[in-house]
């Protein structure tokens, strides 16, 4: 029997690429800074705080360093030495045991690393623009430096970081796929956005210009493990990491086409600013012009993503801090059950208290 749009729902199951997700109720990247200090490796909590979230439609980990040196957290994973890898492995095949599909999100912190993480190298950025604020430290609060302009001779070396971490993690670390994080005033993200991007050669002014690192990152990355295993995340309004851009709304309509080209598992889009700073629909347009699956993001109910999904604004929604708070999310939203209130003050904390003490439903 064929499924109508109208009866489309968070647990009805969706095909991306070559793999079947068994609902619509997928866990948002999450950054919880629970892996090791320094080898950024990850550690047995993570495997069971992502094993305990496996009944995700997908899971989507937390941002995860391509190469060294350019950490952004302080103890965020990375994708790049073989204890990494390992330890990647036993956390997807921890999922995969539940049932549960992982994608790994893929990033470059670009000037929002700082050398105090970095054993003091220099941060890289498209321009030479410092972000606003500071990071916190061990040892206090530091404020941002001012990052060097990336050349156009070492671009290349950044997107085959990208397509070697994307092979690694399907190849050896077991992953199902990638989400390139292109969003939130990262790397790809500062490129994208002409607040960060005051380049004039090839990757600067037109935003086919400034799109360019991106659609390299794409192409590279399919080559490396196959479209049909990539997906690609979005906030063209967030300001988050000081972000801005003069004209978001044309910035997310060429994006919007222009990714039709890679035949991606997915888009990940944010629709909303964190701190409503800038305002806009880019969702309507997106799912306009947008062929493949679309995914959004940022602060929906359950119901409010079932109505989505209904009306075919979006084909799947993922959770962020609800996920983070409840594990069985998918469980608690079939029984209309209350939701535990996600703890912030523990969002980045080291050790299990806010992590994977949450209580799942009693049986």
């Amino acid at each position: 029997m064929s499924t109508t749009a109208a009866d489309l729902n968070l647990f009805t199951p969706v095909t991306i690429g070559s793999i079947q997700c068994a609902n619509r109720i997928w866990m948002a990247p999450l950054t919880r800074c629970r892996a090791t200090p320094g080898t950024h490796v990850p550690t047995d909590l993570m495997k069971e705080y992502y094993s305990q979230r496996a009944s995700a439609g997908l899971i989507i980990t937390e941002c995860t360093m391509i190469s060294p040196l350019t950490s952004g957290y302080y103890s965020e994973p990375g994708i790049y030495t073989p204890e990494q890898i390992s330890k990647w492995k036993e956390v997807t095949d921890a999922v995969h045991a539940k049932g549960g599909k992982i994608f790994i999100q893929i990033w470059h912190a670009g000037r929002a690393a700082h050398p105090v993480y970095n054993d003091g190298a220099e941060t890289i950025a498209p321009s030479a623009i410092a972000m606003e604020g500071g990071v916190h430290t061990p040892s206090g609060k530091v404020n941002h430096v001012t990052p060097r302009e990336i050349t156009i001779d070492e671009i290349p070396h950044v997107v085959t970081a990208f397509a070697t971490a994307a092979k690694v993690a399907v190849e050896q670390a077991g992953f199902d796929g990638v989400e390139v994080h292109a969003a939130n005033g990262y790397l790809i993200d500062q490129f994208l956005r002409d607040g960060a991007n005051k380049r004039t050669d090839a990757y600067g002014g037109a935003i086919e210009n400034r799109a360019r690192f991106l659609c390299e990152i794409l192409t590279a990355v399919s080559a490396a493990i196959g479209s049909d295993k990539v997906g690609v995340r979005l906030s063209m309004l967030n300001s988050f990491n000081s972000m801005i851009d003069s004209d978001p709304v044309a910035l997310n309509a060429y994006l919007a086409t222009r990714l039709n080209d890679f035949q991606l598992a997915f888009v990940h889009v944010m629709r909303a600013d964190f701190f409503q700073a800038q305002q806009g629909d880019m969702l309507t347009p997106f799912r306009a012009a947008y062929k493949g699956v679309l995914v959004a993001n940022m602060d929906y109910t359950k119901e409010e993503a079932d109505a989505a999904i209904a009306a075919h604004q979006v084909d799947v929604v993922s959770f962020g801090k609800a996920f983070l708070a409840n594990p069985d999310l998918p469980a608690r939203f079939a029984k209309n059950a209350d939701l535990n209130e996600p703890k912030s003050d523990s969002f980045y904390t080291p050790g299990a208290e806010g992590y994977t003490d949450y209580p799942a439903l009693a049986s």
